[in-house]
């Protein structure tokens, strides 16, 4: 059973949400605070990360950072469960490296799913896919670290999840569905700005390679030719 670390100061929140995740057959571990969380991944890692943003010790974000820094915890999925919603709050959790980003209130069914989606992505990965190239870019899979004509270019988390997914798809017009699904585990219309904000950003952290990236007309984007 997937160990899944709940870290939430409401003894409500976690008691349902760890109720809910054994009845769905993984096992479940509650954190009331930071400190305590970060104690337990010493002893054992789990294969998923339930984080609040507001404990009473640390941020969620400054706990998240601190996890993504840490190479022995940097491939282990976070999900962030929150009541801040706002656009601005959702898009610096994910680029932080969240892999998903959960409002309060929530419904079980809904988190269950989504906790499902994550795991499932997870075990998917293709270790094989070590150096992936186009033309002067180059990203290392394995390092997670991008070259663009032999300079090192520094992505965010999600910046880096999506140049992947274009870079597996290259020459291929990918719609904006499937790339929000790849990439943020959602087909919702409403995150397409969220899309457009990444591959701005993406274009422009890569200079001139950033022409790469090319917009399909009533389709969504593609990486080359």
């Amino acid at each position: 059973m997937p160990l899944i670390y709940i870290v939430e100061d409401d003894e409500n929140i976690r008691g349902i949400v760890s109720y809910a995740l054994k009845v769905a057959g993984h096992e479940a571990a509650c954190f009331e605070c930071g400190e305590d969380f970060l104690r337990a991944m010493k002893k054992e890692m789990p294969a998923l990360i339930l984080l609040d943003i507001m404990l009473p010790d640390e941020d969620g974000l400054g706990i998240l950072k601190k996890l993504k820094n840490a190479a022995q915890y940097r491939d282990i999925p976070v999900i962030m469960l929150t009541a801040r919603g706002t656009e601005f709050d959702k898009v610096t959790g994910l680029d932080m490296g969240a892999d998903d980003y959960i409002v309060k209130p929530f419904g079980v069914m809904e988190l269950i799913s989504r906790v499902g989606a994550v795991l499932r992505r997870g075990r998917g990965e293709n270790k094989a896919d070590i150096i992936l190239q186009y033309e002067d870019i180059r990203l290392d899979v394995n390092r997670r670290t991008l070259t663009v004509d032999d300079a090192p270019v520094s992505l965010t988390f999600k910046e880096y999840e999506l140049l992947h997914f274009l870079l597996r798809k290259q020459g291929l017009a990918q719609s904006r569905a499937s790339i929000l699904t790849a990439v943020w585990d959602s087909d919702f219309e409403g995150e397409s700005r969220t899309l457009d904000m990444h591959i701005r950003s993406l274009r422009k952290k890569l200079g001139p390679a950033g022409t790469h990236i090319k917009t399909v007309r009533n389709v969504g984007y593609k990486l080359g030719e």
